[in-house]
């Protein structure tokens, strides 16, 4: 089993996390599509794991999708995420889990935009949107 950088007992992430986001982030269950905080969101900043604050995504490669989950066509960086084979559900999928913590953040699909052609359908409650500042005035 992999050693993640950040490590906790089931206690440990219990305290750390909502039950919804320990329901997705440890238990890898999925929100309902078309609920999600950042589905619609257009602000700019830096999206990270709710569970560990590691940066996972930026604002520039989110796009709507219309999946009913937030989609991003590429992580921050190669190492930002861990691809998982899944054969829950009856399917054959690619888990995305947090590379940190090994929190589960969605799946990713070969049906996105270019430049990847990569769709990374991701649970909002598994993010954490941090805000770019802007210019100061």
């Amino acid at each position: 089993m992999k050693r993640y950088e950040i490590e906790h007992d089931e206690a440990g992430w219990k305290a750390l996390l909502t039950p919804a986001q320990y329901r997705v982030l440890r238990e890898a269950d999925t929100e309902a599509p078309f609920t999600g905080e950042y589905l619609d969101t257009e602000e700019e900043g830096i999206y990270r794991c709710r569970a560990c604050g590691n940066p996972l995504f930026r604002s520039e490669t989110k796009y709507h999708s219309g999946c009913g989950w937030p989609s991003f066509f590429r992580p921050i960086e190669p190492g930002a995420v861990e691809e998982v084979p899944d054969t829950s559900r009856g399917r054959v999928r690619t888990e995305i889990r947090c590379n940190a913590c090994g929190s589960h953040l969605g799946h990713v699909f070969t049906d996105g935009p270019q430049p990847t052609g990569l769709r990374y359908c991701m649970n909002s409650v598994a993010l954490e949107l941090e805000l770019e500042e802007g210019p100061a005035e």
